[in-house]
C-alpha cells in the first residue's frame, strides 16, 4: 500500500530546512547502509545525531503528529528519527530493500513502513525519481516540496540517478502497531469509508456499528 500524504510541511518549514541543510556538513551516505544496500547507494547525507539533524528531524515528527491521514494510514507505534539526503548529479540508490531492524536509543524498530518526504521542488532536478516495486509493478514517485509517500518497507525501491540538480528529501521508518501489511492496508480502506460516511450521513447508525468494527479489529490485532 503506497499512499501519498500532501502538505507534510507547509512552505515556511521547506524553507527553514533548506536554511539549515545549506549550512550543514554533508557526508557520504553509505555510512548508514547496510550490507547489500552500500554496494549500490551514492548520495549524500546530514550526520545523524548532527544539531541540524536534530532540529529538523523533530520538526518532521512533530508535522508527523498532526497528520490524520498519516496516522490512520501507518497507525505508528515508534518513528525512527528522520535522516536527511541529498542526490546531486551523477548520484543514484539503486535497487535495494531497507534494513529489517533498526536500533535507536538503544532499542530496536522493526521497519513495517518506509517514508520519504521531499523537500527539493520537482522543477529543480531531473532524474530522481522513488521507484518502488509491487506486485502491480513499479511506480515512480517524485511529489512537490512538502509532500511525502509512505509505502511498505519490505518493497524493492531504487533512486534513479539525478541527471541535472539536486534532490533533498527526508527519509525514516515507522514500526507500527499492526505488523501485517495486508491488516494494516485493510484497517486504512475502513478508517477512509468511516470518515466518508460520518461526511455524508452523520446520523447514520452504521457509522458507530462501522466503527466498532474498526477499533475492535484494531484491538485484535494491534501490537502496544
Amino acid at each position: 500500500m503506497m499512499v501519498h500524504i500532501p502538505n507534510v510541511l507547509n512552505a515556511d518549514q521547506v524553507a527553514r530546512c533548506r536554511a539549515v541543510m545549506e549550512k550543514a556538513g554533508w557526508v557520504d551516505g553509505r555510512g548508514t547502509a547496510g550490507h547489500q544496500s552500500v554496494q549500490v547507494k551514492n548520495n549524500l547525507q546530514l550526520r545523524e545525531g548532527s544539531p541540524e539533524a536534530r532540529e529538523l528531524g523533530d520538526m518532521v515528527l512533530a508535522a508527523l503528529s498532526r497528520s490524520n491521514l498519516f496516522m490512520s494510514a501507518v497507525l505508528p507505534k515508534q518513528v525512527y528519527p528522520p535522516m536527511f539526503n541529498r542526490y546531486d548529479a551523477g548520484m543514484t540508490f539503486g535497487s535495494h530493500v531497507d534494513n529489517a531492524i533498526r536500533s535507536v536509543a538503544g532499542a530496536r524498530l522493526r521497519t513495517d513502513v518506509s517514508s520519504t518526504l521531499f523537500i527539493s521542488e520537482p522543477d529543480e532536478y531531473d532524474g530522481g525519481e522513488l521507484v518502488v516495486e509491487d506486485t502491480y509493478g513499479a511506480h515512480a514517485v517524485k511529489l512537490p516540496a512538502g509532500d511525502m509517500i509512505v509505502y511498505p518497507a519490505t518493497s524493492l525501491h531504487h533512486v534513479t540517478p539525478i541527471t541535472r540538480g539536486s534532490r533533498i528529501a527526508s527519509f525514516f521508518w515507522t514500526q507500527s502497531m499492526i505488523r501485517d501489511e495486508s491488516k494494516r492496508s485493510l484497517l486504512f480502506d475502513m478508517d477512509l469509508a468511516i470518515i466518508k460516511l460520518t461526511r455524508d450521513h452523520p446520523q447514520h447508525p452504521s457509522v458507530v456499528e462501522l466503527t466498532a468494527v474498526y477499533h475492535n479489529l484494531l484491538r485484535q490485532w494491534a501490537e502496544v
